[in-house]
């Protein structure tokens, strides 16, 4: 299965959501920012068992909708789920492959919807 690639700047909520996501996705990589990220997804060896990208709304040095523009100009073919935190605007996140949850996902719901992406994109 394909990689997960997870962009969190709080330490803490990255720890429990990289944990979570581990137990049912063998490969889950964890970044704290948008720019490490993104020069993750520069390197060959790593964007080509990419699945998945999985990130906040708020990431230091770029915003969520930036970032994934950013994203998607180097991976645009690349699902993206972007996880809110309350109040934020969908609109943001519009295109194919991109999905936005308004407020943060449980447990269950959060493994469920990166099943369905990486499967089906």
């Amino acid at each position: 299965m394909a990689k997960i690639l997870l962009v969190e700047n709080d330490p803490l909520q990255g720890f429990l959501r990289k944990s979570v996501l581990e137990r049912r996705f063998a490969e889950v990589e964890r970044v704290s920012d948008a720019t490490e990220a993104l020069c993750l997804v520069e390197q060959p060896h790593f964007a080509g068992g990419l699945g998945l990208v999985i990130c906040g709304m708020h990431l230091p040095g770029f915003g969520g909708p930036a970032f994934v523009t950013e994203l998607r100009t180097r991976l645009p073919w690349l699902p993206v789920l972007v996880l809110g935190n309350g109040g934020e605007a969908a609109g943001d996140y519009a295109g194919e492959g991109i999905r936005f949850l308004p407020r943060p996902p449980g447990t269950e719901e959060l493994l469920d919807l990166a099943g369905e992406m990486l499967t089906h994109g």
